[in-house]
């Protein structure tokens, strides 16, 4: 581990000695300064994690100082110096931002310990603003705009208004790719907390204990791999808001351990004996029936009254379908390249787009109007630009109340095939147009016998 770098302003030169004798051997790289303003110039030119500092210094005082140590890009934590009689001013550079204050004469052992716990205050605070950087460079942008000219939309939006301002936490309800994503990140942008983080983890997509790791952190060697500590993202969005997508893929043993945190408001991240206080609010969300998974057992009623104070049920895309020519247009702009014309539909062509059923919902109208940005031919996209599982419905999809209806293994069986005809088999574009994952893809191949 590298040394802690380390600044002590004293113009008493005995006390510098004293300090420098203290830590000496305790993993200390430690500059002294006699003055506030040459301690500046150092402070300046250097990025020190803690500074020790004496309130009584000739020219500039301790609180001056103090002050212009807060105004340094990346300001260390800084523990004052302070005899009896100044506890008032001790007090006073608490209120400043300083870490904690030591009386003269001290304690060696206690200036060693005191300094070392403000330097883990400044790592853990750096740590969490790289966090916060990097979770947030990986998560989709907040400008997505809802689309709601349907009636059903409107009622989804007249709700998150009165709800979002609260801490309620909200269960979101609804299929995969009815954008569930984007009313979590609209309830954050339209709550109190819009200023804070608003973090995003799909729990189906880890194993419990890497989920048990990413949500409540982890401490240095607590498992195999574990080379430093880390906040999870409960400590990353305190006082934001937290998004657990497909909350119901979690484990029993997960479940358990999410509900405490949200009863008791504190968690101990993994291979630590301490508890950290956490203040965040939970908007979760799944697509299974969550009333069935608890009556089957697979879900824990007592989590649920926690997680469902407010519940939203987003409609499928073929219940709103008067929203569809507004996410065709939008989604047209989001996909143009640089430079490419503005794309239009013929009237046949989006008329199809609108019998359509969409069993993968806006994010499989997102991916088809992608490939249709990419691949059609004219500016004009014509009917016979669409996929075949759009092109060729006919009696199949538009005039499904004169037919007898097939069993629904055999409709998604011919829809995977008439997407995989489309790309020329290759399973990686079809997978995006179809909104699941290729693992999927392959798994439903071969549950359906299908020959490329």
């Amino acid at each position: 581990m590298k040394n802690i770098e380390a600044l002590v302003i004293d113009d008493d030169l005995q006390m510098r000695l004293t300090v420098e004798s203290a830590l000496e051997g305790e993993g200390f790289a430690a500059r002294f300064a006699a003055t506030a303003e040459e301690g500046l110039e150092v402070a300046k030119g250097r990025h020190f994690e803690v500074v020790l500092l004496d309130l009584h210094l000739p020219g500039m005082n301790g609180l001056e100082m103090l002050t212009s140590l807060r105004e340094l890009p990346q300001p260390p934590e800084t523990v004052v110096l302070t005899g009896w009689p100044d506890l008032d001013t001790a007090v006073e550079a608490i209120k400043l931002g300083a870490y904690d204050y030591l009386s003269k004469p001290f304690d060696a052992f206690k200036v060693v310990s005191t300094l070392k716990n403000a330097a883990a205050k400044y790592r853990l605070r750096r740590e969490n603003a790289a966090l916060k950087h990097t979770v947030s460079r990986h998560l989709p942008s907040p400008g997505g705009r809802v689309v709601a000219d349907s009636d059903e939309m409107k009622t989804v939006l007249r709700v998150i208004e009165r709800i979002a301002p609260s801490d309620a936490s909200v269960l979101i309800l609804g299929e995969t790719g009815v954008g569930k994503g984007l009313i979590a990140k609209l309830i954050h942008s339209r709550s109190l907390r819009s200023s804070e983080p608003h973090l995003h983890i799909n729990c189906s997509t880890l194993n419990e204990a890497l989920l048990e790791s990413e949500l409540f952190g982890h401490e240095k060697g607590s498992f195999t791999g574990a080379a430093t500590a880390k906040p999870g993202l409960f400590e990353v969005a305190d006082g934001g808001t937290l998004f657990l997508d497909e909350v119901a893929e979690m484990s029993p043993a997960m479940q358990a351990k999410l509900l405490q945190v949200l009863d008791k408001r504190e968690l101990r991240r993994v291979g630590s004996t301490s508890f950290v206080n956490v203040d965040v609010r939970i908007v979760s969300a799944t697509n299974k029936d969550i009333e069935r998974e608890v009556a089957e057992g697979r879900f824990r009623r007592d989590l649920l009254f926690r997680l469902n104070v407010v519940s939203l049920e987003l409609p499928p895309l073929r219940e709103r379908r008067e929203d569809i020519p507004a996410l065709v247009h939008l989604y047209l702009d989001r996909y143009r390249l640089p430079g490419q014309s503005v794309r239009t539909l013929a009237a046949p062509a989006m008329a199809r787009l609108h019998e359509y059923s969409w069993p993968g919902n806006v994010r499989e109208l997102a991916n088809v109007i992608e490939g249709l940005v990419l691949l059609a031919q004219s500016d004009e996209i014509q009917l016979s630009d669409l996929p075949p599982s759009l092109s060729a419905l006919g009696v199949a999809d538009a005039e499904v109340d004169d037919i007898e209806p097939l069993p629904l293994a055999e409709i998604q069986k011919q829809h995977l095939i008439r997407t995989l005809r489309y790309t020329g088999g290759k399973k990686a574009p079809a997978a995006r147009l179809l909104g699941i994952d290729v693992k999927t893809l392959y798994s439903k191949i071969k549950a359906y016998e299908i020959e490329i």
